[in-house]
């Protein structure tokens, strides 16, 4: 149900990474994406701790299966089913969009190995950069980067930020034992045979209860607990998403009872 493509070495939807160039790239323009068609088939989309707080609003947020699990916001139950996009490739009036899909086609990458610093780059396959006669200039003729080249770094370098956040936060919660492979039924009516959602990771609401006070208050006071609740919260837009997926035509056949 929940997991979290991308090719090897790099996260999902980017295709490839070239890095941004004021020699190179001086005359380019970037062509803002028209419509969000590019996750039609995009059930997850990885968020940071800091979008919780907003994102629970719109999405069931869950955890990604296996090692180096990260926060998923669920737009979709189903693979390949994105109940916030229409068929035009319109995004949902009003509804939240992921970091993650906002920073696309750009990212702060490491040029090699060995760097200190991380670079911007731009995944090119995007058709979002080039050399256009129409589109957002990336550089000035003398070669410094154009307002929408600073403003997209700093974007991202907040989003590594949150990433960063995001890491240590899940290293937290992996320790504190409250994580459990999830699983989610859910019904079109009481009599019809329900659909049975797994592989995705959630948090145990009855471990949660029985910690002893002292682990709770840690978690008080370091802000997991208010993460956590987030959660668990969100986990109630599920039946809202299926059926949204049920009233689009997008619920798969029901595999026959064992």
């Amino acid at each position: 149900m929940a997991s979290a493509p991308g090719l090897p070495g790099l996260p999902m939807l980017y295709k490839d990474l070239t890095p941004l160039s004021s020699q190179e790239h001086r005359t380019w323009k970037l062509r803002p994406l028209a419509t969000l068609e590019i996750l039609k088939g995009v059930h997850a989309l990885p968020i940071t701790v800091d979008e919780f707080p907003v994102a629970q609003r719109f999405f069931p947020i869950v955890f990604s299966s296996g090692a180096d699990s990260v926060p998923l916001a669920l737009m979709g139950l189903n693979e390949g089913v994105n109940t916030f996009v229409d068929d035009d490739g319109n995004w949902r009036p009003g509804a939240y969009l992921p970091a993650f899909m906002r920073r696309y086609p750009f990212l702060l990458a490491r040029l090699s190995q060995d760097a200190e610093e991380l670079s911007l780059c731009f995944d090119p396959s995007a058709g979002m950069i080039g050399e256009f006669e129409d589109g957002i200039p990336l550089f000035t003729d003398a070669g410094e980067p154009e307002q929408a080249v600073k403003d997209m770094l700093g974007f991202c370098e907040q989003f590594e930020h949150a990433a960063q956040r995001t890491t240590a936060f899940m290293k937290d919660l992996e320790e504190t034992g409250l994580m459990e492979e999830g699983e989610l039924t859910i019904g079109l009516s009481a009599e019809s045979q329900p659909y049975v959602y797994r592989g995705f990771s959630m948090i145990n609401e009855q471990k949660l209860r029985d910690l002893r006070g002292d682990q709770l208050r840690k978690m008080q006071q370091n802000g997991m607990l208010t993460l956590v609740y987030a959660h668990l919260f969100s986990l109630g837009l599920t039946s809202e998403i299926f059926g949204r997926q049920a009233d689009q035509g997008k619920l798969p056949p029901l595999q026959p009872a064992a």
